[in-house]
Order: structure tokens, then sequence, then C-alpha cells
């Protein structure tokens, strides 16, 4: 199949060794899939058009391999990527799989694990360096708790800190041209997790010795999962110069980390999504951090990844029809113009005592302001004619 929505490498669509490599298993049934080569999925992906691909050091090297299985195996893969020509943009540590972590990894309450977290994560950006990362990103799937009678909550955000403190210093102090990205996520595998939002996490990052480094790698299925607008969170994001990295998926809300083919739910909210993104002019990897579905063998597995991709490119094609549509441009104009109109004193201009005197005079007409309809019931109208098709 090659059409206009066939993927290639300009488009910057990545995947992670785990979404593709995922085995098919869940907490009620074995799995259904054999494990897949991390050599042989990136000339997959990279057959199927994507740019680059992702790994937890524990997908790549695995967790007991000696120091001579893991160069060679590190060797094996730097030679598949220098055949493709994909790139490894990100790189995270599996600080969740292991029982080891089974109280969490940075805050965990003993303070042997935490130490050995930190080894653990040194270790693993070494290997994301010397692949070519260029953003290491911490989820931290087991930073978290079920029950708040014995780890003040307090401590364990003090514990997190200082562990992204010590490998911001690391980073710098080993002359590594890296920077970091926290991934919330409000529940799952813990029953609540510390950083739950990427709300959580920005105000967290003001609070590091080295904000400059860090910023935040929203997921489409974690604000979802609570019920909150994706969309909104990835503004937010922008807005404070902090969108570091992105995971696509999808999601129902309420439900597990579904981890559902990108749009294929909610193809509306990915529309706004990727309208925002483009328009934003973030040019980050586009990753998907999704999973096929637990009744596909690896056929399946591959038409899942080529699916994510084409359904973005095909709803970027709706953003660039919706920003030419003529009727659409033309209700946005008048909008637009309507709200532009005051011309008096307000927050844009900036604050001033003789401003704020003449804010305190100004005569506004209230009835009127009260009675101006938005349309926006019209405007989404034609969004939704847009996606279906009838425009």
């Amino acid at each position: 199949m090659s059409d206009m929505y066939t993927p290639k490498a300009s488009d910057r669509f990545t995947f992670g060794l785990w979404t593709v490599g995922n085995i098919g298993r869940d907490p009620f049934g074995d799995p259904v899939r054999n494990p897949i080569d991390p050599v042989y999925s990136v000339h997959k992906l990279a057959e199927l058009g994507a740019w680059g691909v992702s790994l937890h050091d524990d997908d790549l090297v695995p967790f007991d391999a000696t120091p001579q299985e893991r160069d060679g195996i590190v060797r094996e893969f730097r030679k598949a990527l220098d055949e493709t020509g994909l790139v490894v943009p990100m790189a995270t540590t599996n600080l969740f799989h292991h029982p080891i972590f089974k109280d969490g990894a940075f805050t965990s309450s003993d303070k042997e694990v935490r130490a050995f977290a930190l080894r653990k994560t040194m270790a693993a950006i070494d290997l994301g360096v010397e692949v070519g990362v260029s953003t290491y990103v911490f989820w931290g799937g087991r930073e978290g708790a079920e029950t708040d009678a014995y780890r003040n909550p307090a401590d364990a955000v003090k514990w997190f800190r200082e562990a992204i403190n010590y490998l911001s210093e690391y980073v710098l102090d080993q002359g590594y041209g890296i920077r970091f990205a926290l991934e919330p996520k409000p529940n799952e595998p813990r029953g609540d997790l510390y950083l739950p939002t990427v709300g959580h996490a920005l105000h967290f990052i003001s609070t590091l010795d080295h904000p400059d480094m860090v910023g935040v790698n929203p997921e489409l299925a974690h604000e979802t999962m609570a019920g909150l607008n994706f969309v909104h969170a990835v503004a937010q994001a922008l807005e404070a110069g902090k969108l570091f990295h992105i995971d696509l998926n999808d999601q129902q809300p309420g439900r597990y980390d579904q981890d559902f083919r990108f749009a294929s739910e909610n193809p509306k909210r990915a529309f706004f999504l990727i309208k925002l993104l483009e328009d934003s002019g973030y040019d980050g990897p586009l990753h998907f951090d999704a999973h096929p579905y637990r009744t596909e063998d690896e056929e399946g597995v591959w038409a899942f990844a080529r699916g994510c991709m084409r359904s973005y490119l095909v709803l970027k094609e709706k953003v660039r029809r919706f920003h030419a549509d003529p009727e659409i441009t033309a209700l946005l104009a008048e909008l637009r113009e309507r709200d532009n109109a005051y011309g008096g004193p307000e927050a844009s201009a900036g604050y001033t005592s003789d401003g704020a005197a003449a804010l305190r005079q100004q005569t506004f007409d209230i009835e009127d302001m009260a009675q101006r309809g938005r349309r926006y019931e019209e405007l989404d109208q034609l969004v939704m004619e847009l996606l279906l098709g009838a425009r």
C-alpha cells in the first residue's frame, strides 16, 4: 500500500521496542506471541517507514547479561541502526519489572534499593548515549503506594528529587548532551503514583537543581485514564517550553492503561492533538507507546504499527483541510475579529497604576456581552463533517 498516507522517515515516527515487542501477556492470561528480537524489529520498522526506535535498558540488554554479552548485543543493534538509518531519540530505564522494585525505585523506603536504582539508571544512561539518544525519559511506574501507613509521601517526593538532581549532575559530569523528561501517570501498576499528571510534573521540575535540563513526556492514555483532556495537558507543556517528548496511543477514560493503537478510540481528540502539535511547530519525535491487541499474531503487530502511523497522517491531512476550508476559515475570522474588537485596558498590556485606574473606569456593556453567542456548535459540526468525510 503506497499513497499519501504512507509513512516516511521525515514524519519522525518512532516506536518503543516494548511496543511491537509486546507478547500479549496480561494479569489474566499467558503470552500469545513470541518475543521479537530487537534487531529484527529495527529492520521491520524501517521497512514500514518509521524514523526511530526507543528502548528500556532491559528491552535490549537482559537484566542479568554479562559485560561481554552486553557489548555483543549493543554491537549488533548499532549495526542494524547503521544498516537501516533508524535513530534512537529516546531511552529509559526499567525500574518496575524486577521484584527489587516492588515498593518503588527512586522512592523506595529501602535506602539500598534507591542506591541500586541510581546505579542501574546511570548504566542505562550510558547505554542510551552509546546508541545516540538525545532525551532520557523517567516513568515512575513503581513510584507510588497502595497505603500511606508507613512512608510519608513528602519523603518520597524528596527522594525522587534527590535522584533526578543526582542523575542531572552525573550527565553534566560525563559531558553527555542529553536532557530528561518525566512521564506522569495517575496510577497502575501502583494504586497511586506520586507524579500523576503533567501539572504535578511541571511543578516538580521547578523544584529541581537543574530545571532547564528536565521537561515532560506526556502520554495520551495516562491523562485520559483520569478523565483529563490530554490536549490541554500538552498545551500546558508547550506553553512552558517543556514538551521534550510525547507518547501517542489511545484510551477509554476510567479504564486500566489500555495502550490502544493511536486514534482508534477517539479520533476527534486525536485530531485536536495533532492540530495543536502541528500548529505549534513541535518538531520532536512522534512516539507511539501502544500495544497490539492480544488477539494478534506477528502479522497483526506490524499492521498495528502501520496503523498508528497512517492514522496520524490521515488526521494531519484533516488539519490541513481545516485550515484551508473556506467556511471554517471565514467563521474563525469573524469570531476573531469580534473577540479582538475591544481596545481598552486589559491584562496582556501588562500592569501599570494608570492602566489599573483606567480599567476601573472602563465602561462595559454587560447585557451585550452576555448575549453574544459563541457559534461553537456550528464550528464543532464543521469539524465533525470534516472528520467524517462530508467536507
